[in-house]
């Protein structure tokens, strides 16, 4: 039954104990230090990777740049929003797919690979999921790493995203809706970027309701 269970501190659940990867920084491994209630989180948003300044990470204090632009999308999607919180109020959980920052401008397969371990562990910790926004390439490939260790497949195809964006796909009985990235400065000009942001949004919620 919903709201039986107490709340829990995610970063307490997911944790890197080894750190193999090379082309990220582990001393901003970052991972949601917030506290949720499992049953009332009806949908992960998988987004990148930690911002190079912890300031400007989802859950930091002040006005963070990555929720500037992820309340932007929501907006766009019709939801008035205008705090993480607000976010977390709708039933969505944003998370990041790598949880080291970056050193360079991507990340390369086998840290995507690593930390889909962590992922998979994050995303068993929420029993009631309906929906899996996979916010950009690094998101997507996270999750078919996942699937492929448990089923031997992948779950999204290869391809262009806005091609790919229109199949229907699910992971675990999930919903799965492979998307763009809402977090760098790209987003504020990729306009048609911001409309299909805004679209999968507004459909991952849906199942929601």
């Amino acid at each position: 039954m919903h709201g039986m269970r107490c709340e829990m501190d995610v970063a307490s659940h997911v944790k890197c104990e080894d750190f193999p990867c090379a082309d990220v920084v582990s001393a901003r491994c970052t991972v949601p230090a917030v506290d949720v209630n499992p049953d009332e989180i009806g949908a992960l948003m998988i987004s990148e990777a930690p911002p190079p300044d912890a300031g400007d990470y989802f859950y930091a204090p002040g006005d963070p740049f990555y929720v500037r632009t992820t309340v932007q999308a929501f907006r766009q999607a019709g939801l008035q929003v205008s705090s993480i919180e607000d976010v977390l109020g709708l039933g969505v959980y944003i998370t990041t797919a790598v949880k080291c920052g970056k050193v360079g401008y991507g990340v390369c397969a086998a840290t995507i690979k690593n930390c889909s371990e962590l992922l998979q562990r994050e995303i068993g910790l929420f029993p009631d999921l309906k929906a899996l926004l996979l916010m950009g390439d690094v998101a997507i490939k996270a999750l078919n790493y996942i699937a492929k260790r448990e089923t031997g497949k992948r779950v999204v195809p290869s391809g262009s995203t806005y091609k790919i964006r229109v199949g229907e796909y699910s992971y675990g009985g999930i919903r799965v809706f492979p998307s763009y990235l809402q977090t760098g400065k790209s987003f504020l000009i990729e306009k048609s970027k911001q409309a299909m942001i805004a679209e999968d949004i507004r459909a991952a919620l849906q199942l929601l309701d």
